[in-house]
Order: C-alpha cells, then sequence, then structure tokens
C-alpha cells in the first residue's frame, strides 16, 4: 500500500524535480518506509512506499527491461505469481519479486487487456517515454482511490487531492456544485470533486493522456445473473469456499496481518476463516453504540490477541479536523472518526488488517432491500394508482402514511440513493445561499446509472446503486483515508471479482428470507461462527453524536462554527441555528443534517482558511 503523484507540465527537469518531491511529501503517510522519482522534460512521477511484499527490491518507480515504461502503483495484486508465471513462459525477466513490476510487463504484453487479468486493488499508472503517453487504471470496486485535474497546460494523477495542492501552478478554488448534492449523499457524489476542475477516476475504468488529450474508458461493469437453479445447500458451501480463496489471496504479505473485529457477522468472518493473531476494535461507553463487549468475546473464544479503545467526545470533536483533512473532500459518514481512531491504535502493531467491508453490498445486508409482504401486495395496483397516492402525499408534509405511499408510488430513484438520505433537494437549497443553490438533483445523479438495470428486481437496482455509489464515494473512501492516515494497508476480502461473480448469480430469495438480510450468507457463516455472531443484526459503526450535541458544551463547539461570519457564504445562519436548536430542544432529530453541515465547515475550514 503506497501512495503516488505525478504531473505532466512545461516546467524544466529541475524545477519539475523540487516540485514532485513537495507533492509526494504530502502523502507521506501513504508511505513512510521509502520514497522514489522519475523526471525527465515531459513529466514528473513521485512515490511514497508502505512496504508489505518485496520487502528489499521492490521501491518504485520501476522500469520495463527497454527503459521505456515505467510505473507508479498502489494496492496489491494478489494473483500476481500466476500472471508473472505466465510472462516468464513468453519470456519475460524480472528483477524484482513485487506485484508491481508484474503489471508494468503485463501491460508491455497485453495492453490494457491487463486489467482483466488482475485480482486485487489498485490505481497506478505507466507512462511510455517513446510514445509520451500516460496510462492509468482503478480497480473494479474503488477501493484504491485515483484522481486527476487538467488545468491550461497541467495535467496532474495522484492518490490523494491534497498533493495536487503542492504544485505552484495548481489553481486551488472551491467547486461550487459540489455541496448541494453532498447535503444528500453525505458524501463527494459527483465525478467532479469539491476542487474545482479535480476529478475522480470511477471503478473499473482506465485513461490515457496523450499530446494535451484525455480519454477514459470503462473496462468493467457489474452484471447480475440471479436465476441460478442451485439448492441453498450448494450456495452456501459455494459461499465458504470462495470466501475461503479469497482469504487465503488476501494474506498474501511478508509484513504481519490483523484484522478489525466489529459485533457484526462480517467482521467476525473474516477473524474466523483468516487465522490472524491480532483483532481490534472501538466503541463508546454509551448504550447501543460499544461493539467492544462482542468483539472481546469473540476474541477469548477464537484465541485471539485482542486491543479495544473507548472513544470520548472530546476525543472525537478534537480529531475531526485531521479527519477532514485526510479525507480531501468534505465526508459526513460518523464512523470515519471511529475508523480513524482504530486504525491509529491497529497501527502500533501490525501493518495490515483485513476487514469486511462490502459483504452487505454483495450478499443483501442493508434493511432497505427487504420488501415485507404488505409492500409486495401494495405493489400489485397498477401503477397509475400508486403514483397518484405518491403525488398527493407528497402535498401533505404531516400526512399519516406518507413516506410509504411516496416510497411505493414513485420511481426509485425518486426515493432512493443509498444508506445515506440527509436532504432532499428542497431542504438543501432552503439551507443555502443563492450562491450555492443548484438546480442539480439527486435524481438526476442516480437516474441514469439504474439505466443499466431498470429490467433487474427492485433489490438488484438498489444493491447496484450502492456499490456505483455507496460503497467507493462513502464506504471504501473512508476506509482507505483513514487507515493511510496511519500508514496502515487494509484488504477486504469480499471485495475480489470471483466473490462478486458468485454473489451476483444468488437468486435474490436468498440474498433476503423474509426479513433475515444476507440469508445465504449467515447460513455460511453458521458452519464458520458461533450462531450468536452469524444471526446478530447490522449495526454499523454508531456514533453517539445526537446525544453529544444535546450536552451543553458540545452543543455551543458546533453553535460557534455554525456562527462564524464566513459561513454566511454557504449557509443561511438563522436556518441552520433553528436545525441545531431543534434538536437540542428535543423538537426534532437533526443530528445528521448538522453534522452533515458541520464535517463540512470544518473541513472548509481545513483546506481554504
Amino acid at each position: 500500500m503506497c501512495g503516488f503523484v505525478g504531473f505532466i507540465d512545461k516546467n524544466n527537469k529541475k524545477n519539475k524535480n523540487k516540485i514532485i518531491k513537495d507533492m509526494a511529501d504530502s502523502i507521506v503517510h501513504r508511505g513512510p518506509d521509502s520514497e522514489g522519482y522519475f523526471t525527465d522534460e515531459d513529466i514528473a512521477l513521485g512515490f511514497r512506499r508502505l512496504s508489505i511484499i518485496d520487502l528489499k527490491s521492490g521501491n518504485q518507480p520501476i522500469f520495463n527491461q527497454k527503459k521505456d515504461k515505467v510505473i507508479t502503483f498502489n494496492g496489491e495484486i494478489y494473483n500476481f505469481k500466476e500472471i508473472k508465471k505466465d510472462l516468464e513462459d513468453k519470456g519475460y525477466k524480472f528483477k524484482t519479486k513485487c506485484d508491481t513490476e508484474v503489471i508494468l510487463l503485463g501491460y508491455e504484453e497485453y495492453g490494457v487487456k491487463i486489467l482483466e487479468k488482475l485480482r486485487g486493488m489498485f490505481s497506478f499508472v505507466i507512462y511510455d517515454t517513446k510514445k509520451k503517453e500516460l496510462f492509468g487504471a482503478r480497480d473494479f470496486f474503488g477501493i484504491k482511490p485515483l484522481y486527476y485535474s487538467k488545468q491550461k497546460d497541467l495535467f496532474i494523477v495522484g492518490s490523494e487531492i491534497k498533493s495536487f495542492l503542492k504544485h505552484p501552478n495548481f489553481k486551488k478554488e472551491l467547486n461550487k456544485n459540489a455541496l448541494k448534492p453532498y447535503l444528500t449523499f453525505q458524501y463527494s457524489c459527483l465525478n467532479e470533486t469539491f476542487f474545482k476542475d479535480v476529478f475522480k477516476l470511477d471503478p473499473g475504468h482506465y485513461f490515457k493522456y496523450k499530446n494535451n488529450k484525455l480519454t477514459i474508458k470503462k473496462y468493467f461493469e457489474y452484471t447480475y445473473d440471479s436465476n441460478s437453479k442451485d439448492s441453498i445447500e450448494n450456495i452456501v458451501d459455494k459461499i465458504n469456499e470462495t470466501m475461503a480463496s479469497s482469504i487465503e489471496y488476501h494474506k498474501v504479505s511478508d509484513v504481519e496481518i490483523g484484522a478489525f473485529l466489529s459485533s457484526g457477522v462480517d467482521s467476525s468472518y473474516i477473524v474466523s476463516c483468516a487465522n490472524v493473531d491480532k483483532t481490534y476494535t472501538v466503541g463508546f461507553k454509551s448504550d447501543g453504540f460499544d461493539e467492544t463487549e462482542p468483539a472481546k468475546v469473540l476474541s477469548k473464544l477464537l484465541n485471539k490477541k485482542h486491543k479495544s479503545k473507548i472513544i470520548t467526545a472530546d476525543m472525537f470533536f478534537k480529531e475531526l479536523p485531521n479527519v477532514q483533512y485526510y479525507s480531501d473532500e468534505p465526508h459526513a459518514n460518523l464512523s470515519a472518526v471511529p475508523l480513524y481512531f482504530l486504525s491509529k491504535m491497529a497501527s502500533e502493531d501490525v501493518k495490515v488488517v483485513l476487514s469486511g467491508e462490502g459483504a452487505d453490498e454483495l450478499f443483501g445486508g442493508y434493511g432497505e432491500y427487504y420488501e415485507s409482504d404488505f409492500v409486495k401486495n401494495y405493489k400489485k395496483l397498477p401503477y397509475f394508482i400508486r403514483h397518484s397516492f405518491a403525488l398527493l402525499a407528497k402535498r401533505i408534509p404531516k400526512m399519516k402514511g406518507r413516506n410509504f405511499l411516496v416510497r411505493n408510488g414513485m420511481p426509485l430513484y425518486d426515493h432512493y440513493i443509498g444508506q445515506a438520505f440527509i436532504m432532499d433537494n428542497e431542504e438543501a437549497n432552503y439551507l443555502l445561499t443563492d450562491s450555492y443553490k443548484s438546480a442539480i438533483t439527486y435524481q438526476d445523479i442516480v437516474k441514469e446509472a439504474l439505466s443499466s438495470v431498470k429490467n433487474k428486481k427492485e433489490i438488484i437496482q438498489k444493491m447496484y446503486l450502492d456499490m456505483n455509489f455507496w460503497l467507493p464515494y462513502d464506504i471504501l473512501l473512508k476506509a482507505d483515508k483513514m487507515t493511510m492516515a496511519s500508514s496502515l494497508e487494509l484488504r477486504v476480502p469480499f471485495l475480489d471479482k470471483e466473490v462478486f461473480k458468485l454473489a451476483s448469480s444468488i437468486p435474490t430469495k436468498y440474498l433476503i428470507n423474509r426479513n433475515i438480510t444476507k440469508y445465504a450468507f449467515r447460513k455460511a457463516a453458521d458452519k464458520k461462527i458461533p450462531e450468536e455472531w452469524s444471526k446478530r443484526k447490522k449495526l454499523g459503526f454508531l456514533v453517539p453524536f445526537r446525544n453529544w450535541i444535546k450536552e451543553d458544551k458540545y452543543y455551543n463547539i458546533v453553535k460557534k462554527t455554525f456562527n462564524e461570519e464566513w459561513v454566511k457564504e454557504f449557509f443561511n445562519i438563522s436556518k441552520i441555528n433553528k436545525l441545531l436548536d431543534d434538536h437540542y430542544n428535543n423538537v426534532n432529530n437533526n443530528a445528521r443534517k448538522i453534522y452533515t453541515i458541520y464535517a463540512f465547515l470544518i473541513w472548509y475550514k481545513t483546506y481554504f482558511s
């Protein structure tokens, strides 16, 4: 696990050397073990390394034998030995024992088709010094980040946006269009980031940059074929077999591996099957918010060395600016903060951890995927009748059953955007000043994505949306940024292309069975972990923020920020204060709305003040 940055501009080589060093230094947390650089009159590449595989000879950038191609790479390719054997059979010679060189020589042999052969997590760039062409790619699921920016004669690409800010010709400017959608999604959901002219390379895409021209293409798409006639028993066996293979691949390392452990089935399954020695958990001393005790019990049952930590409100508020700094963009998933503390604790012992991200999206783990018999029967009514009821309900804000009628009488994109839905279009615009109001709607954002699965069952459509939005831009973004903040590599065995291939073929009746989420996976887990854990309901990484801001101390901390003079550029001050005061006085539970606003303001203060 590492970090890289590169740029193409008109600076001479001497200036490039100075600039690329400054840029790479800003992401030293991604790779404190070593650094490496390549510059010529056209391009500069910088690399920071966290040594995991081939500790002695895996330093980057790495060249091919002809010295006309050079690579910088962030991630792990778990099947690199198989690809290497194939390339050696074709006559290629290797200087290292690392996966980076396999990608480079694989690109030399197969071109962009090397991407189809890779099994792992990755973002990388390869520069061809003869063609003067830069090629870059990002993994299928978006586990590893990759950003790019084009401003006049400057093209920058890298693992984190903060490194871009160190280039003297990069113009730092807020993207005004990003704020309103963020207030709905709680994360940066647009392709263009909160920094104007800085974009995410989407998961499963690659780019080529040559002669000042950028082309981007998609090489991977989520496809679902849930018509398998397999029995539930066969499916359960296949889940355990495929997961066993994935976990073994994810354990390839020359350093010790630990694991994150919550009270839920996903991380418990990974810990039980992976045979790691150390586990880590954090929690809060508040009823319903502490997962440390179940994690301790399971660790003891499995004979693991376990560490846990209790996070206080003071700790949370103190570290929030750091969390927003490492996130690059404003991020309002509360669980990013405990993950930051969890990563810091684990990094004291190990360089690599396994974690359970992705199981819910692959195997049907969210409550929103479940439809009761009552809902199913209601949907047998003709759509035009349900739609008429929904339009009526939309006009009556306090109507009993309003949400039910709207949810089941409107297109999916009108009411489902993923696991977070903070504010609708009207409320977001209501709180924003005129300069930041926007005609962009959340429906605009998700509708296009849904067109690819419009003929699939609703549960598949919801899972597809979560795979394309929630997973890469919330869950995996915070997982990468919070672990890398402590120079810790996080690996996610559920997010393996062979696991997805299996999961996408499971009949929907085995994803959700009655009201049991992840039905097939839980039955597979029954064979690996105690029943108390395999049947445990999903909690998520709960944070008692809603309770804290009813206490004077933390209410006043947020209140002070809400009322700073510069905030009125973005928000109507009196309206966001009413949100906070109504929550404090128990009028409404506005905690997530308050935190989404507060997280943005902390981020803005960190990057723009």
